[in-house]
This record gives C-alpha cells, structure tokens and sequence, in this order.
C-alpha cells in the first residue's frame, strides 16, 4: 500500500515525517503480561503537568496545529492528552494487545500514534489537511471537528489523524493485517524500534514493513 504526505501539508509542517509499520497479528484482549507491563510504565511517568507541552515531539505537533489553523489547546494530539490523564492519575483504559502497546509507546514517547485495520482501507493512503468543515464519526465520539487538521484519507474517505480516529478502520479481535502509522512533527527517532520490541515480546506479529515516509 502507497502512504504519501500531500506537498501542499508538507510545505506547511516541513519536518513532517510518518513511521510506518504493516504487520500481521492476532489481535487479542491484553494478557496479564502486558497489562502488568502497560501499568508499571504509566506509575513510573515522572513529569509535572505544566512540563508536558515542552516534550519535543508534543511541542512541535502544537506548532503544526497552529502553522495549520487549529488551536492545539482545543484539540489535543493523543499523546498529549493521553499522557495529561496519566499525571492526573485518571490511568488508561485496556483495550486489546495491540492498542495497549501503541499508547505505551505514544506516552513514553510524546509521538501519537494511530493503528488501522488495512482490509477496511481502500487504494493509496495520503496524509492531507482536512478541508473546510470537515467532520467525521470518532472512536466513542458522533462527530470529531477535524477541519485543517492534518488527516489520513484514502478512496473512502478521511479515517484517522493525531487526536482521534475514525471507527471505520478500528483495530478489533482477530487476525488482521495492521497498519500502524506514527505522526511525526518532528524527526522519529528510536520510537520504531520500541514499538518493534513490543510487538516482538507481547505478540505473535509477522512484521511485512518498516519505513519512514517523508
């Protein structure tokens, strides 16, 4: 599958990098073991509240947010609002295998990270600005305002972006072939080899593709 960045967002966030991971992998409710292994790393966040927004990866997602016209406040990348419940001691839902390790990585790190299901996505993959008025259905959400924020799109239609996804192509039990992208602002640094470790200890993932996209 094709995953481009559209030259008209590039040039508006021209740090702008996708890591990109497809993978086969049985889908699963979270094991003892990761379970175990998700809550030990979220007791051991250290971070006061008001440092979050000055993690860089976090820091240059809200830039891009505003280079794009959306206010970073009023629509927090995942990372960013998934590590503020954390400092606050809310903790973080168990969701399957596969998403307890992608929002592991995405709070340890500061990078959202958004994983698809690839047989509910149809043709090439683009990373857009959303246009004007732009609404879709979130996960747990009837409408997420995704208006110029930037936007994973394919020949459906709009489906996922750094602050809430679309249940169109969700990632749910079973054996699926998966595409995990992680949105990066700012240059990827080590974070595809953690998610590759993790994947590697807590699943039976058959990685097809690793690659930054830029």
């Amino acid at each position: 599958m094709k995953i481009t960045i559209d030259k008209k967002l590039y040039n508006l966030c021209p740090s702008m990098q996708l890591g990109i991971l497809e993978y086969d992998v049985t889908v699963m409710e979270s094991c003892g073991l990761l379970q175990s292994y998700f809550d030990d790393s979220m007791a051991h966040v250290d971070i006061e509240m008001a440092d979050i927004v000055h993690i860089k990866p976090i820091a240059d997602t809200r830039a891009a947010y505003k280079a794009l016209g959306k206010s970073p406040s009023k629509y927090r990348n995942a990372a960013e609002a998934m590590l503020r419940r954390v400092v606050k001691q809310k903790g973080l839902y168990h969701i399957n295998n596969i998403i307890d390790i992608q929002n592991r990585i995405s709070v340890l790190t500061g990078y959202s990270i958004g994983s698809y299901d690839m047989d509910r996505l149809h043709g090439e993959v683009h990373l857009v600005q959303a246009a004007p008025k732009a609404h879709y259905e979130g996960i747990g959400k009837r409408s997420v305002n995704i208006e110029n924020l930037p936007v994973l799109q394919d020949d459906a239609g709009y489906f996922g972006n750094p602050t809430s996804d679309s249940p169109r192509a969700m990632v749910t039990a079973g054996e699926h072939r998966i595409l995990t992208v992680i949105y990066g602002f700012t240059p990827l640094t080590d974070v595809l080899a953690l998610y590759q470790a993790d994947l590697q200890k807590f699943t039976d993932a058959r990685i097809r593709r690793v690659e930054v996209v830029t």
